[in-house]
């Protein structure tokens, strides 16, 4: 230590330039370690995506990406589920036996699903590749059947699935539509692209 005394206005000078450089260095550390996250396109190329359900109504369906396909994430009422036994003479793979697209061992049941009132499955006809549209009510309507109980129609080439994604006999599509790996994470996050089981 020395005797001299030191100027304040130095002082002052030290501390406002010591704490600019920590703010500097904050400022400049945070987007480096945020790099170190996946980005959106990694994410889109494979990652996990993490999804919020927790707002979904029974009936509606949301839909998200996941490596690049849109996934579609339905939460069925009552009346929906119902349905389900109903179409299984109808259809080419009730049981979702065929290897196409394989089928994760927890969803190889009735509804296609972990939890029966959430379905998760990837919203591309197993035919060409289109995206299936919404025919969610049931009853006649153009190009479907006038006993139709709900589901989703190809606008493509005419294929129909039930409302667990199971393709009906004699449609151009030769599969259903394919169930993603997925979990939940808690009952509100479903975690699409990976599961512990499978």
């Amino acid at each position: 230590m020395s005797d001299t005394p030191t100027d304040a206005s130095k002082r002052t000078w030290l501390i406002a330039s010591g704490c600019a450089g920590a703010a500097g260095a904050a400022f400049t550390a945070v987007p480096f370690v945020s790099s170190f996250q996946p980005s959106e396109r990694a994410k889109a190329a494979g990652a996990p995506v993490e999804v919020d359900i927790s707002a979904l109504k029974p009936g509606e369906k949301i839909t998200v990406e996941w490596r690049g396909k849109p996934v579609w994430i339905m939460k069925r009422t009552p009346e929906m589920l119902a349905t389900l036994a109903k179409t299984e003479s109808q259809l080419a793979d009730p049981n979702s036996d065929r290897k196409t697209y394989p089928t994760p061992e927890y969803a190889k049941n009735q509804h296609r699903s972990i939890k029966p009132e959430v379905f998760v499955g990837v919203g591309i006809c197993s035919h060409l590749g289109c995206s299936p549209s919404d025919r969610l009510q049931p009853g006649p309507q153009p190009s479907l059947p006038d006993d139709w109980l709900g589901g989703f129609l190809c606008p493509c080439h005419g294929s129909t699935f039930d409302l667990a994604g199971r393709v009906y006999k004699n449609k151009p599509a030769p599969d259903n539509l394919e169930v993603p790996a997925h979990m939940y994470l808690s009952d509100t996050r479903l975690l699409i692209g990976e599961d512990k089981k499978g």
